[in-house]
């Protein structure tokens, strides 16, 4: 709150339709609309919860916050915000809307017009997005919220490998890898890493971005992509792809051709982690990766080069991005990278196809976290090409017609 110059955030909480930070606030069991205070005074911060009475119970029980009032059914909660407030006479209220960040943006319009009304003159006038409170807050990790990403990204990596060895090139399609990766998830309980029908994304043919799986039969000289996240305890997510590519019958590794785009794109990574340090821009990291990328003489990528991740596939904080498009840093690009934060990158390499207006791109992704002297991956990185062997036709075989 101190380094986003807040002085009271205010959540406010409700079933069915509930802030994206009610579980980060004790909130997510609302009943019946409740709010959630974080009041500072100097170096002291106070949690209160205003509860009603059918959930206050639970809340004291429970013991996140410093005070639970009980609201008889019928108080006018927006009231006692106010009441508390102005207890306070705080200079900025942050309250969670915003136009660039979905999850700072959990207040509703009916629950914000409700709360300004309740509110004196003069504290509306000191109302502020919660924006960069929840990026200062949520965007750092603890150790111990590091160590189970870590422990997930090793699961992550280890299902895709084990995906790909269940591939019979000319039989096995993108859909059927996807299938075998929810079906081990199920297996192991643990859910998606963001939307359900595009988790995991496998792709053997030409760029789609965010995807389902299709039906096309994966081939001899596919290049094939997965990009898979799963969450832990329905809390922390990961987001890691892995690469494989499909021997020709009789072939023992990739052609010379083949290699060489896969150890650009690896590069490429290897450039980003570099480039991710304290005190670096989101920017700067974006730009050290689209030098390498006009060096080695790919294609230009629209997408940016990485996110944070932790609670979503994408988190709070600094975007690894910005940079493709030629201009300066604005934005969550601006942002400064700290010790804690942990990202998803990519290292691009890209060319064109055959079939016109179509690309294929090698998208290295890694996961790392930021130490104070610069970023670490969490799990070692791929350094070879996961290599699919095809079988040798039969000798008996009629030759294609």
């Amino acid at each position: 709150m101190k380094r986003a110059g807040v002085d009271a955030w205010v959540v406010v909480c409700r079933e069915n339709a509930n802030d994206p930070l009610a579980a980060h606030v004790g909130g997510e069991n609302a009943g019946a609309p409740a709010a959630f205070l974080f009041l500072r005074e100097a170096e002291q911060l106070r949690s209160i919860a205003l509860s009603p009475e059918g959930e206050a119970k639970a809340l004291r029980d429970v013991g996140l916050h410093d005070e639970v009032e009980s609201l008889p059914r019928g108080t006018d909660l927006y009231a006692k915000v106010s009441e508390r407030l102005a207890r306070l006479k705080p200079r900025r209220i942050a309250l969670n809307f915003s136009e660039r960040m979905s999850v700072a943006d959990g207040l509703s319009s009916t629950q914000r017009a409700l709360l300004t009304a309740a509110l004196p003159p003069a504290l509306r006038q000191r109302l502020v997005s919660s924006e960069e409170l929840v990026v200062e807050w949520l965007g750092i990790k603890l150790p111990e919220e590091v160590e189970v990403m870590r422990r997930a990204a090793a699961l992550t990596a280890q299902l895709e490998e084990e995906a790909y060895r269940q591939i019979i090139p000319g039989k096995t399609r993108d859909s059927d890898v996807a299938r075998f990766l929810k079906r081990r998830m199920a297996e192991l309980g643990v859910t998606d890493g963001w939307a359900p029908d595009q988790n995991p994304n496998v792709n053997s043919g030409p760029d789609r971005g965010h995807s389902h799986a299709t039906d096309r039969v994966i081939q001899p000289g596919d290049f094939i992509q997965t990009d898979f996240g799963i969450a832990i305890q329905g809390r922390w997510v990961t987001d890691i792809q892995r690469f494989a590519y499909v021997l020709a019958p009789g072939e023992t590794k990739p052609p010379p051709e083949a290699l060489e785009k896969w150890e650009r794109s690896k590069k490429g990574n290897r450039v980003a982690l570099a480039a991710i340090k304290p005190g670096a821009r989101g920017w700067d990291v974006d730009k050290a990766q689209r030098d390498w990328m006009r060096q080695v003489g790919s294609e230009p990528v629209m997408w940016g080069t990485g996110h944070p991740v932790g609670y979503w596939a994408h988190d709070v904080g600094p975007a690894l991005s910005g940079a493709q498009k030629g201009q300066p840093a604005k934005g969550a690009s601006a942002r400064i990278i700290r010790p804690g934060q942990v990202f998803a990158f990519d290292g691009f390499f890209a060319w064109k196809l055959p079939t016109p207006g179509e690309t294929k791109t090698l998208s290295v992704e890694e996961m790392a976290v930021v130490t104070e002297t610069g970023a670490e991956y969490l799990i070692p990185p791929q350094e070879e090409l996961i290599l699919i062997p095809s079988p040798n036709p039969r000798p008996d075989a009629s030759p294609p017609r």
